[in-house]
């Protein structure tokens, strides 16, 4: 069975060895306070600085999940009010999150084939703290391009720019000079199982949090802060999951190489669904087209349809999700997928829907 939810989504086939190599070595029970630890934390960090192109003066920390992030950055750089940019339910929620903890933040909807005016934006400078961005929106396969989080970049002035890159990350070549806060989830293209994330702060967000010295949680990043000093955490963490990571970017190629990859397959798909009769794109605009969530629109019965079939093929196929479920289809262009998975997909859709 290949499976091309988008999340949790297909791990890559070598986990299954890792996580024996795991057992053996003594992983699972290892002292998070202990060197053995720390030397394992300190080349995942190297790796990801490495592999994701990364800058050097960044610092990286790792959480439980991205929903966690966004209650971390809410509680740690916010002390007055965000605003978030959105098209889908992921953006939304992160907005309703960081509204239940800042009653002043601020949302700006946006529609799915749209890039946002950045001159048009309300960007009271003199109060707000973060512009938070989905880069990659997973309910709707929507990205925000490299352009357009420059440009939002280059106009917030004093506001740091947080960004959402939890289908993204590790499967898309991010820039991430051009923003001081980025987190994932590793579920979708790092291909590993949940319950880990990483966040990616630049020196300016590092200099922010340590001003704002807001401490009153276990997981402040202020405490994590002092605790990377030392490549630890605040708290116990899943040393299984961190293992994993390890392993995989070891094994893993450059980031640019696997962006030009899912880039191609993603072109693939898209040209195909453009001139089909039955299924389209769910996005109309190229511009705003995410290469790592690939949706398909078409009416309720037919899109059950789909799924059934490709269900006995073989192939799990993702649904769509919230407003969107009924009428669309999700299909997850992660690493992780194989080669043999996307054609045989391909063909699929080539025989049984053309």
């Amino acid at each position: 069975m290949y499976t091309f939810n988008p999340g949790p989504a297909a791990v890559y086939p070598a986990v299954r060895q890792y996580l024996t190599d795991a057992y053996d070595q003594g992983w699972l029970s290892a002292q998070h306070r202990g060197e053995r630890f720390t030397t394992l934390m300190r080349q995942i960090v190297a790796d990801l600085k490495t592999k994701l192109n990364i800058p050097q003066d960044y610092t990286i920390f790792f959480m439980n999940s991205a929903t966690e992030c966004w209650e971390v950055l809410a509680q740690s750089l916010t002390p007055r009010k965000s605003l978030h940019l959105y098209s889908g339910a992921f953006g939304e929620k992160w907005y309703e999150y960081a509204k239940a903890l800042r009653p002043a933040c601020v949302g700006y909807p946006f529609g799915i084939d749209e890039v946002p005016n950045v001159a048009a934006l309300p960007l009271p400078e003199d109060e707000l703290d973060l512009v938070c961005i989905t880069q990659n929106e997973t309910s709707n396969a929507t990205q925000l391009r490299d352009g357009f989080i420059l440009n939002l970049f280059n106009k917030i002035g004093n506001a740091l720019l947080a960004v959402d890159a939890t289908s993204s990350m590790a499967g898309v070549q991010l820039k991430f000079i051009k923003g001081d806060i980025w987190y994932a989830s590793v579920q979708k293209c790092f291909g590993l199982p949940a319950g880990l994330s990483i966040m990616v702060l630049s020196p300016r967000a590092v200099a922010r949090f340590r001003h704002i010295n807001e401490s009153s949680h276990y997981n402040s990043l202020t405490a994590q802060y002092e605790k990377m000093l030392n490549f630890q955490t605040t708290h116990t963490p899943n040393v299984l999951n961190l293992y994993l990571l390890s392993r995989v970017l070891q094994d893993r190629e450059p980031i640019k190489t696997v962006h030009q990859h899912l880039l191609d397959r993603a072109t693939k798909l898209y040209d195909y669904f453009d001139q089909a009769t039955q299924l389209k794109p769910m996005v109309t605009n190229p511009e705003t087209r995410s290469t790592t969530v690939i949706g398909l629109q078409g009416p309720p019965a037919l899109i059950d349809e789909v799924k059934r079939k490709a269900l006995e093929q073989g192939m799990q196929l993702g649904s769509g999700y919230g407003q969107w479920k009924p009428t669309t289809l999700r299909i997850a262009n992660f690493p992780a997928v194989p080669d043999a998975a996307f054609e045989q997909l391909v063909q699929f859709f080539a025989r049984e829907f053309a």
